[in-house]
């Protein structure tokens, strides 16, 4: 088989980023390399071609979910015509959702990665990203009222609930409290 071409190439290795992205949103960052390049639907042997190492993959592709995390912000503040207070409340109805409860691989990066970046060393790059994304997505959050951070942790923190109470009804109480609160306080 011959060589890919150049373009080629760029577009194995966003395909890569991009699974990866979601796969670690949706199974946490020990999904294998096999099993990743699988559902890329490239081979296992390409991996190396395009990356130093798994632990190289795992920095960009959580740069490539907070870089999501902040598109999906830009595009509510332009839905919005810049109301910055009706962008925000419609990301929280929506990040306070059954269906971002449901669709790990394509939501939250903060919510999703928690529990591995905790386990990451803290001089990896992706804890590094993954602190900034979380610092900007406080900041977004903010209010004049609020620095930002107490709306992001009551948002992450009934997100993780829910997702892991889900199928029980304490799930849906948990995002409908949390919703109500983030209401009552803008």
């Amino acid at each position: 088989m011959g060589r890919v071409s150049q373009a080629q190439a760029e577009e194995n290795r966003r395909r890569v980023v991009d699974t990866a992205s979601r796969l670690f949103r949706e199974q946490g960052t020990h999904v294998s390399v096999a099993d990743l390049m699988k559902a890329a639907g490239l081979t296992h042997g390409g991996f190396y071609k395009q990356f130093a190492s798994k632990e190289a993959l795992v920095d960009e592709a959580t740069a490539h979910a907070f870089e999501g995390l902040t598109r999906l912000r830009n595009d509510g503040l332009e839905q919005y015509a810049g109301q910055r207070d009706a962008a925000q409340q419609a990301l929280i109805d929506t990040y306070l959702s059954t269906e971002h409860r449901d669709s790990a691989a394509d939501g939250c990066p903060a919510a999703a990665l928690a529990n591995d970046m905790a386990r990451e060393p803290e001089d990896r790059e992706a804890r590094r990203v993954y602190a900034e994304g979380v610092g900007d997505f406080a900041e977004w959050l903010a209010t004049e009222d609020e620095d930002g951070l107490t709306r992001l942790c009551t948002m992450l923190g009934a997100l993780v609930l829910a997702r892991a109470t889900k199928g029980s009804p304490l799930s849906e109480q948990i995002l409908t409290a949390a919703r109500e609160a983030l209401t009552a306080t803008s």
